[in-house]
């Protein structure tokens, strides 16, 4: 499983890089705190994946990482590919960066 990094995260939001963020945690979390992208909670990933385009690259994230992983597991099953998980989830990103 690819990942990258907050700081590399950091850097392509900083630099303006267009990229695709999905964010699998519950619709309150996402609510309450988020770094952008289309929200569908982990337990609606798999009815709603039509909802993600096959051929672009997704920065999946979570609270800590353990649902994004989950994630990236079922979406590689179906044929998703070009996802990354972002390590450590909005827990790092807050610690790391501060928001």
């Amino acid at each position: 499983m690819k990942s990258i990094t907050v700081a590399e995260l950091k850097s392509l939001k900083e630099n303006a890089k267009t990229m695709l963020l999905l964010d699998v945690r519950e619709k309150w979390e996402h609510a309450g705190y988020n770094i952008g992208g289309i929200n569908i909670p982990l337990g609606e990933l798999l009815s709603r994946r039509e909802e993600l385009d096959k051929d672009s690259e997704y920065i999946i994230y979570c609270e800590k990482g353990i649902r994004s992983t989950i994630a990236i597991q079922r979406l590689e099953a179906l044929g998703y590919n070009m996802l990354l998980n972002l390590q450590g989830g909005m827990a790092a990103w807050k610690k790391i960066c501060g928001e």
